[in-house]
């Protein structure tokens, strides 16, 4: 059996990919052809080459394949990444948004930006690192140009909604989204995490925001959901 890729029915520049054994993967069109991130396999078909996308590498792939309505993320968007780690999800954020799109990618970790400037941003000149704490977004908002579409969370902070809603003051277009990858251990290990999640949805209901999905991550990553709301 052959290498199969086609649209994902409901989201642009986002693929199913179909490999030799039938399994079934998402993919997303490489930026920069012939180079990977991560170690993913990259495959080519009809003269176009895509990364494939692992959804126990990458909140946004879980959510995906969890069944997830809204990705907010488009070709030209202009997307904020807090917690962009080393760059795995930020890279396949930065295909999707392509060459008229934008990621400005805000990571603490020293170790991490390094590996996400000598892996993803010095090939990719649609991102943007910056070595900053997302608690703090008036240290880096002399560095992002007008407002975002889309502002992408993923910090292993206590006060993770409440962080999100702060940059989305301050970067966020009306009428933006906002998608929040809570890492309920983070915010308190006594708690169940499905309390946890509704927690933080409440706060971003009181922040001014419309949730309109929280979708359970698991089996790719254990009490971890994502949450997906728009700026009212």
């Amino acid at each position: 059996m052959t290498v199969k890729v086609r649209p994902h029915p409901k989201f642009k520049d986002i693929y199913q990919i179909t490999l030799e054994d039938g399994a079934q993967r998402l993919g997303t069109r490489n930026l920069t052809p012939g180079l990977n991130v991560y170690g993913e396999r990259m495959i080519k078909c009809k003269g176009v080459e895509y990364r494939v996308w692992d959804a126990f590498r990458s909140k946004l792939a879980a959510a995906i394949n969890k069944g997830l309505q809204n990705v907010p993320i488009e070709p030209g968007f202009k997307v904020l990444y807090l917690g962009a780690a080393s760059g795995t999800t930020p890279s396949h954020v930065s295909d999707i948004v392509g060459e008229e799109g934008y990621v400005y990618a805000v990571e603490f970790a020293q170790r991490s930006i390094r590996d996400l400037v000598n892996n993803v941003a010095a090939h990719r000149p649609n991102i943007s690192p910056l070595l900053e704490d997302a608690r703090m977004p008036e240290r880096y908002a002399m560095f992002i140009s007008g407002k975002v579409d889309t502002i992408y969370c993923d910090v292993a902070q206590p006060e993770q909604a409440k962080l999100l809603a702060d940059n989305a003051d301050v970067f966020l277009k009306p009428g933006g989204w906002v998608m929040l990858a809570v890492k309920s251990q983070s915010i308190d290990v006594t708690m169940n995490p499905d309390d946890v999640y509704r927690q933080e949805a409440n706060v971003l209901r009181k922040r001014g925001f419309e949730v309109t999905e929280v979708v359970n991550l698991e089996p790719f990553d254990i009490a971890h959901a994502m949450i997906v709301a728009q700026r009212l």
